[in-house]
């Protein structure tokens, strides 16, 4: 139902992008889409570039009069750095650096200059992901779901937030926060983790996590690969520059223990029959369907590849060792990111609500919103009798 592609390099004139199968009617302005951006670029451990760069976007097709059409929506963002690259004579670069797409690039596409690798592949890409997933972010919004995300852990610091925290405050303490971690104390540590790789001329990695809050049951799939909720929400996810893992809930955690002490019971509450769980150990998908408990997705992101520490490496005009040489980065982009997985978030549950909904505009959608099954016993009538199969072989 949503499809999107981005285009442009880190220092070319603009990025692009072009989102497709937004019903019409969603009510839609360049602000909506400038504060998601404004947002991925704040964050402690930010590099030069975030000093000169202050992105908004101009929207040239798709809106009209303050709502979507129904056609594709077209993006832009220009790009001020590429003023002070367009006369430049650029250097060559012909020693692939550790961890990017220098050498595997050059491998794949020829390149007989590494930069090409460098410019497309750079996480610079990931502002129309934000700006794509700012409009989805704005039709969940029409039917109260609600995204959020913080960030638990920088290098060695890892935050224990009490389980009594709410979403909601955890969302509002990681946006007060520079580090977006919703613990005072812990984003302190965290801040002295990031000075300290500073001085050691380093970068830092960590756990952030993306949170969807009153998503209803019944969105995604078991019957196929690729219509399972779980596996395209860790896909979109890992497809962020320099995530190197997900999980939905704490997957990794529940791996070391017995069933019994993970799988989440199910219960009545309230007077009305509606069916909930205990606990949300599964983080609100079971196979591969949301269960209409808060969806969590816990993304790992290695330390930033660009160091001002000299890495050892081959240059490959000459075939000698050579060390790489510093490219402008962040020292920990991580607090940065979590917009970035939001608007992955957001593009997946747009599309899942879209394939369960149908429908060409948002006042078709709502009411078949409000119609959808929910997890209530009245909702479930069961035959409870004996049946066959009855295949025919």
């Amino acid at each position: 139902m949503i499809r999107f592609l981005t285009a442009g390099e880190s220092h070319g004139p603009q990025l692009t992008a072009i989102l497709e199968g937004m019903p019409a009617g969603l009510p839609l302005v360049p602000d909506d889409i400038n504060r998601e951006l404004a947002r991925r670029q704040q964050g402690y451990g930010a590099g030069g570039r975030m000093s000169i760069e202050h992105d908004t976007v101009q929207l040239t097709a798709g809106v009209m009069n303050g709502k979507t059409t129904g056609s594709p929506i077209a993006l832009t963002v220009v790009n001020r750095d590429w003023r002070n690259w367009q006369e430049k004579e650029i250097k060559p670069i012909t020693t692939p650096r550790p961890g990017h797409a220098d050498l595997t690039g050059a491998i794949k596409y020829g390149y007989r200059e590494l930069r090409l690798s460098l410019e497309r592949a750079s996480a610079r890409e990931t502002t129309m992901r934000v700006a794509a997933g700012a409009i989805c972010r704005q039709f969940l919004a029409e039917f109260g779901i609600v995204l959020g995300g913080y960030v638990t852990q920088i290098g060695g610091v890892q935050a224990a937030l009490p389980e009594d925290l709410s979403f909601e405050d955890r969302f509002a303490r990681g946006e007060d926060s520079d580090v977006r971690c919703p613990d005072e104390a812990t984003a302190e540590r965290m801040h002295q983790e990031i000075r300290q790789a500073i001085i050691d001329k380093d970068t830092l990695g960590g756990i952030m996590e993306i949170v969807a809050l009153h998503v209803p049951p019944g969105l995604g799939s078991y019957v196929q690969h690729d219509r399972r909720l779980d596996a395209r929400i860790i896909a979109a996810m890992v497809s962020i520059q320099a995530m190197k893992g997900a999980e939905i809930g704490p997957a990794f955690e529940n791996a070391g223990k017995r069933g019994s002490e993970v799988h989440d019971e199910i219960i009545l509450s309230g007077e009305d029959g509606t069916l909930s769980r205990r606990t949300n150990r599964a983080g609100g998908i079971e196979g591969g369907i949301s269960t209409g408990e808060p969806i969590i997705a816990r993304v790992a992101m290695k330390p930033i590849s660009t160091v001002l520490k000299a890495l050892n490496s081959v240059n490959l005009a000459t075939g000698e060792p050579e060390a790489t040489t510093y490219e402008r980065s962040d020292f920990c982009a991580l607090p940065r990111a979590v917009p970035i997985g939001e608007a992955m978030m957001a593009l997946v549950l747009a599309d899942s609500l879209l394939e369960k909904l149908g429908g060409d505009s948002i006042e078709e959608m709502k009411p078949r919103f409000d119609q959808l099954r929910r997890a209530r016993l009245e909702d479930l009538p069961m035959d409870n009798v004996e049946w066959r199969f009855g295949y025919e072989v």
